[in-house]
């Protein structure tokens, strides 16, 4: 064809060059993975769609912080065998298999015990936010609300009570 680079390179060193324009794949084609099993398949809103059987923790499928690069889960969703190609927000478009398949591994049940909704950012321990604030207790910024709200109550009664006095002295 004639739509190419002309001269690729010297004769010495005999391969081409990694600056040298070549013809290639511009943008992203279409792919199609074939097999995938489905583990999951979630709604919108459910606060629960992270419990199984074996753990009734109520927890939602979004891990504590969010996933990496996506954040929080706000729709419905598929949890799947296995890996996706592609960046995360990528849509994917799901077809039924064209065979019937008949081994074993892929008529087996499935049944999942748990799903880790630990945080994924470091070393994440609590599964849910009670978990964490059951373990660690009030932290110092919650203290400090807590101190304030109960300032505002006791002001509160305090002004009720004068109120109340007032009244009585005027009655009377």
């Amino acid at each position: 064809g004639l739509r190419k680079v002309a001269c690729i390179g010297a004769w010495h060193p005999s391969r081409v060059c990694f600056s040298v324009p070549r013809a290639g794949q511009f943008g992203y084609h279409h792919r199609t993975e074939v097999n995938k099993k489905v583990y999951r398949v979630g709604t919108k809103g459910d606060a629960k769609s992270a419990s199984t059987q074996f753990d009734l923790t109520d927890k939602p499928i979004t891990p504590m912080g969010g996933f990496h690069h996506y954040g929080q889960i706000n729709e419905d969703f598929l949890m799947l065998k296995g890996c996706v190609m592609g960046p995360r927000k990528r849509i994917l478009t799901l077809r039924k298999s064209l065979l019937t398949h008949t081994s074993r591994i892929a008529l087996e049940k499935i049944d999942l015990k748990f799903i880790d909704t630990a945080s994924k950012w470091g070393h994440g321990r609590f599964q849910t936010d009670a978990e964490k604030k059951a373990f660690q207790g009030l932290l110092k910024k919650d203290r400090e609300a807590m101190e304030i709200i109960l300032i505002f109550i006791f002001l509160f009664i305090e002004k009720k009570k004068k109120k109340k006095r007032k009244k009585k002295s005027l009655c009377c």
